[in-house]
């Protein structure tokens, strides 16, 4: 139970990491929160500071959902404190654990007042580890969406909902053999949802037709 314990601790604190407000601080002197939409994310700080910046966040976002998976889940070694009923072996039910905690920890983070980003770049560093191709599909559909209706929350919202569905089509009618799915799906499926909740002010937005679409062209000063 120990060895859980930390797992899921050491994974949280990690995702709590908040480098949009460290990047924001070193690079510009200022709190991201307090400019553009007012989100611990990197979308907000492409928005107020730039692609290069808010490129660097939303990489070292995505890095500690893949870090939680990749390194942290391997640190402890030990029996689980619970019977494994799932088709994953040990390692790989810790990893999605440690995922999954991560992207609490970013969304959630204990260094901000329990108020960080929603969880995009962290979901999507862990799952390119777990489901590589559904999770490239996911990005595919999230730069189209955004490229077509300049809605960062839109292509957010329907990358979310993309992954799950895509590992629904490709094991159900393209007949992928895509190994322990109907376990793993019943975790994408909480974790895509937890994602699309983290965006509701922006469904309220865009169903009033009140969100600020996304200028590529210029930046905030």
């Amino acid at each position: 139970m120990i060895n859980l314990l930390a797992i899921i601790i050491i994974s949280y604190l990690l995702g709590s990491i908040p480098n949009s407000i460290i990047v924001s601080k070193m690079a510009k002197g200022i709190d991201i929160r307090e400019h553009g939409s007012g989100n611990a994310g990197g979308t907000n700080v492409i928005r107020v500071l730039g692609f290069k910046l808010g490129l660097i966040v939303i990489f070292l976002d995505a890095l500690k959902g893949a870090i939680a998976v990749v390194v942290v889940a391997r640190l402890f070694s030990g029996t689980m404190p619970f019977h494994n009923a799932t088709p994953f072996d040990d390692l790989t039910l810790l990893q999605i654990i440690a995922g999954i905690s991560a992207v609490i920890g970013h969304i959630w983070t204990i260094f901000a007042g329990f108020k960080g980003g929603k969880g995009i770049a962290t979901a999507m560093g862990m799952l390119l580890i777990l489901i590589t191709v559904d999770m490239l599909i996911g990005v595919g559909v999230f730069i189209i969406v955004v490229l077509i209706s300049r809605y960062v929350s839109l292509g957010s919202i329907l990358a979310a909902a993309s992954v799950p569905l895509t590992l629904f089509i490709r094991e159900n009618i393209f007949h992928v053999n895509i190994p322990s799915y109907h376990i793993l799906i019943l975790f994408i499926i909480p974790l895509s949802l937890l994602v699309i909740f983290t965006h509701y002010k922006n469904i309220e937005r865009l169903i009033s037709g009140n969100e600020n679409k996304f200028n590529f062209s210029k930046k905030k000063k």
